[in-house]
């Protein structure tokens, strides 16, 4: 029973050591600070979802706001996000999931990884994928996966420069 509260201990220091390193390295790389979404963060992440869908809507109804809720609430939902002088400039979701195959290790999701206009190319979306990946590891995931709807070569090498590849998997798309 000791030796099971020592690894649990140490898994969960290697864990937030992992997070800590990757936040100080990006942000001596970037000047921008990551971290989790918390409730205030709504009004300005949705603006910043208008530098990736032109129609994004900003309203907040109390749909909306349940929604972003649920989201916080749940363990393994993270809304990670970068802060530049205290502006939400670059963000992404990352999804945890449960997984039975591969020694009951989870996976992780990447959604709706977006960067404000004005602050592409200087790394911020790099680094957002960069603490989601670190979250992933600490949850002990095997994999990460993302798709985008972009047809962008410049988006497609952003991507493999930060470390996915289009070759491994095939992703399909069913929309409801």
């Amino acid at each position: 029973m000791l030796l099971v509260t020592f690894i649990e201990h140490l898994s969960d220091m290697m864990y937030r050591a992992k997070r800590l390193l990757s936040l100080f390295f990006v942000e001596r790389k970037c000047k921008m600070i990551i971290r989790e979404a918390v409730a205030g963060d709504l009004r300005n992440l949705l603006i910043l979802y208008t530098h990736l869908k032109k129609d994004m809507d900003e309203t907040i109804d109390s749909k909306v706001e349940d929604i972003w809720e649920t989201m916080l609430e749940n363990p393994n939902h993270h809304v990670i996000i970068g802060e530049e002088n205290g502006e939400i400039v670059s963000s992404c979701i990352l999804t945890i999931v449960p997984n039975l195959t591969h020694r009951h290790r989870p996976y992780g999701l990447i959604e709706n990884v977006v960067t404000h206009g004005n602050c592409r190319g200087k790394g911020y979306g790099r680094a957002v994928l960069g603490y989601a990946k670190a979250v992933a590891m600490g949850e002990g995931c095997y994999k990460i996966m993302l798709m985008t709807g972009s047809k962008e070569k410049h988006v497609h090498r952003f991507y493999e420069s930060a470390g996915y590849n289009p070759v491994d998997k095939t992703g399909y798309i069913m929309w409801l």
